[in-house]
C-alpha cells in the first residue's frame, strides 16, 4: 500500500498542473485589476474550500494578467474575486522559474529584522513608497494540487508574500507607509 501512494505521488509531482505560462507582456490582461477606490479592495478575502481545475485556470488567468501588467505578484481581490488566493513570481526575467501558486496562505512565524523598501502596486499604478516589513517569514499554503506546504521566505519574495497577503485583508501597501511626508507627494 505505501509503494502505491509513493508512486502517486512521484506521478503527481511529475504532472505538471497548470500548463507553463508565458512570461511575455503580450497584449491586454484577461482579467480587469481594480484600482484604488474599488470597494472589492477592501474586503476580507474568503478561504477556498475545494481546489479544483476552476482554482488552476483562476490562477493561470491571474499569472497572464500579472506578466502583462509587468507585476510581481497578484492578489485574487485585485481581480474582484474575493477568494484567498496569491500569485507570485519575483523571478520574472528567469523563463524557467516557475511562479509561485499560494492558496489559502498564512504566515506562521515572522523574523525579528525589519527593513524599509520601496513597493508599488497593480492596483495603485505609478506609486512608489517605502514600506516596513520583516525581512523574513515562514508560510503555510496549499499548492495548484490542493497539497499542504510549508515555505520560508526572505528578501523580496518574502515581502512579496506580505504585500499581496494584505490584499487578502483589504490593506493596501499605502495604509503601511509610516512617512505622511510620503504620503503627501
Amino acid at each position: 500500500m505505501a509503494n502505491h501512494f509513493s508512486q502517486l505521488a512521484r506521478k503527481s509531482k511529475a504532472q505538471s498542473p497548470i500548463e507553463k505560462v508565458s512570461k511575455e507582456q503580450t497584449g491586454t490582461p484577461p482579467l480587469e485589476i481594480y484600482k484604488l477606490g474599488d470597494a472589492v479592495l477592501r474586503e476580507t478575502a474568503k478561504r477556498i474550500s475545494k481546489v479544483d481545475n476552476s482554482i488552476r485556470i483562476l490562477a493561470k488567468e491571474m499569472l497572464q494578467s500579472m506578466y502583462a501588467a509587468k507585476g510581481i505578484g497578484l492578489a485574487a481581490p485585485q481581480i474582484g474575486i474575493n477568494k484567498e488566493l496569491l500569485v507570485i513570481d519575483v523571478n520574472f526575467e528567469d523563463s524557467a522559474a516557475d511562479p509561485l501558486i499560494l492558496i489559502n496562505p498564512e504566515i506562521t512565524d515572522y523574523g525579528t529584522t525589519l527593513n524599509s523598501y520601496e513597493e508599488g502596486c497593480l492596483s495603485i499604478p505609478g506609486v512608489y513608497l517605502n514600506v516596513v516589513r520583516t525581512s523574513t517569514i515562514k508560510l503555510r499554503f496549499r499548492d495548484e494540487m490542493g497539497r499542504p506546504r510549508k515555505m520560508k521566505a526572505d528578501g523580496l519574495l518574502a515581502r512579496c508574500i506580505q504585500h499581496e497577503m494584505d490584499h487578502l485583508n483589504g490593506v493596501l501597501f499605502v495604509d503601511r507607509v509610516t512617512s505622511k511626508e510620503d504620503l503627501n507627494k
